[in-house]
């Protein structure tokens, strides 16, 4: 499983990528806003060290703005991933760029009828939002459950990224069903390496090391 970080946070991405920790960069315009500097020196300085793909976001609304904008993001990086909103306008753009051989990433993806629309339209990723379900009362993880055995039925190439993940569970449970990536935010990283028992542990065996007799 890939872990994607889920920020646009410089610093927090450096420090997930010096424990090994990022395959890959997810953003969007609310992540980027929370930075309050230039949005190309962000992308710079996460290229500099992240090989694997960013996702940066186009903002237009129609086919042609977002096109435009693909093909920019696209320019900047080598490892761009651009993010396309999942309506008819947003597929049209996915289906261009997967003609024009750029990487794209499905956002706001709420059902597996629309996830099988981007893949078919040749999405490089899909992200199904599921915090977000969650938010409102259905069971987001349901839906990684339905998009993978439907990519699976007919081999379409598609990852899929679980998105909006809220808590560890979120990405255990993702694991046990197999998705490709999750895109975790650094908060929720650094939960999933905490354990009471370990924390017990370390401290029984310091204590249990200072009655070793020294020369």
């Amino acid at each position: 499983m890939k872990f994607f970080i889920d920020t646009a946070n410089v610093e927090a991405i450096r420090k997930a990528h010096e424990r090994g920790m990022v395959d890959g960069v997810t953003t969007n315009p609310s992540l980027v806003a929370k930075e309050g500097k230039d949005f190309r020196k962000i992308v710079d300085e996460i290229a500099s060290f992240v090989t694997g793909p960013i996702s940066l976001e186009a903002v237009s609304e129609d086919a042609e703005g977002m096109m435009k904008e693909a093909r920019e993001l696209n320019s900047w990086i080598d490892n761009a991933a651009i993010k396309i909103p999942m309506t008819w306008e947003g597929l049209k753009v996915v289906k261009q760029c997967a003609d024009e051989g750029i990487q794209t990433n499905v956002t706001l993806c709420f059902s597996a009828n629309q996830a099988l629309l981007a893949a078919k339209a040749g999405a490089s990723f899909v992200s199904p939002f599921i915090g977000r379900l969650d938010d409102v009362g259905h069971t987001g993880m349901e839906l990684i459950e339905s998009i993978a055995q439907i990519y699976v039925n007919y081999g379409f190439e598609t990852e899929i990224i679980v998105a909006s993940i809220r808590h560890p569970i979120h990405v255990y449970e993702a694991a046990l069903i197999g998705a490709d990536i999750a895109t975790i935010p650094p908060a929720v990283l650094d939960k999933m390496v905490n354990h009471p028992l370990t924390d017990i542990g370390i401290q029984k065996f310091l204590d249990d090391w200072k009655k070793v007799p020294k020369k």
